[in-house]
């Protein structure tokens, strides 16, 4: 495959959003396939483009990328978003591993009954600004760079804003006592290809409602119900 990357996934983010994410920080555009039937699904099952049968699965330098990952270790290396070196990798790794950690607790929120998400919001503020903000603060206060790793932007900078981002949308004022991480939010939502995500009529993909949580449950026939943690 030549041109753009293609992605394949559901009209919404869970785990292909932090990739569009990394493709337009890198200014890269892609195309979208949006699984809305079971049929659709499992034509790429019987095509044996998903490896481990499961998406989010990206086209990209003529091949079928599958492991949200291994995806986003590619397109980081390849747009010059993951460093200047092994150590610098290995800071990335750290940081983006965290803010992975802290979106994890977000990704089902959509699918949980009204009374486990209110348990769960509180639990996902509690968890941000005890266990994980407090890092990113004092790593931005004790180095004092703009950036988190090399003072270069990369991979850790657009996943932590990310994170911020959605942790916001359960709670506006979660940085209230965060001074780096609101400059932070403030300079990276300003570097423009960030910038342009960020706009109106972008591929970035709105809060998951209903119709969304309704299509993920229909197209991987996901009956049970999640619990909070």
């Amino acid at each position: 495959m030549s041109g753009k990357p293609k992605l394949y996934y559901f009209d919404g983010r869970g785990k292909m959003e932090s990739i569009r994410w990394l493709l337009a920080a890198a200014g890269v555009e892609f195309e979208e396939e949006f699984l809305e039937t079971r049929e659709q699904y499992e034509k790429l099952l019987q095509g044996g483009s998903l490896l481990f049968q499961q998406v989010p699965m990206v086209e990209i330098d003529g091949m079928k990328m599958v492991q949200t990952r291994a995806i986003l270790n590619y397109i980081a290396a390849k747009y010059n978003l993951y460093g200047k070196d092994l150590k610098e990798r290995a800071l990335i790794d750290m940081y983006v591993g965290g803010t992975d950690d802290l979106m994890g607790f977000i990704l089902m929120f959509p699918f949980l009954s009204a009374e486990d998400k209110e348990k769960q919001r509180a639990f996902i503020v509690q968890k941000a600004t005890s266990r994980y903000f407090p890092v990113y603060e004092k790593v931005l206060k004790d180095h004092g760079q703009d950036f988190l790793v090399g003072n270069n932007f990369s991979w850790a900078d657009v996943h932590l804003l990310e994170a911020i981002l959605m942790v916001e949308e359960k709670k506006s004022d979660v940085l209230s006592g965060f001074p780096q991480l609101q400059a932070f939010k403030a300079r990276i939502s300003n570097i423009p290809t960030i910038k342009k995500f960020l706009e109106p009529g972008s591929q970035r993909k709105p809060v998951p409602d209903d119709k969304y949580v309704e299509t993920v449950r229909r197209v991987l026939r996901m009956y049970y119900d999640l619990k909070a943690n």
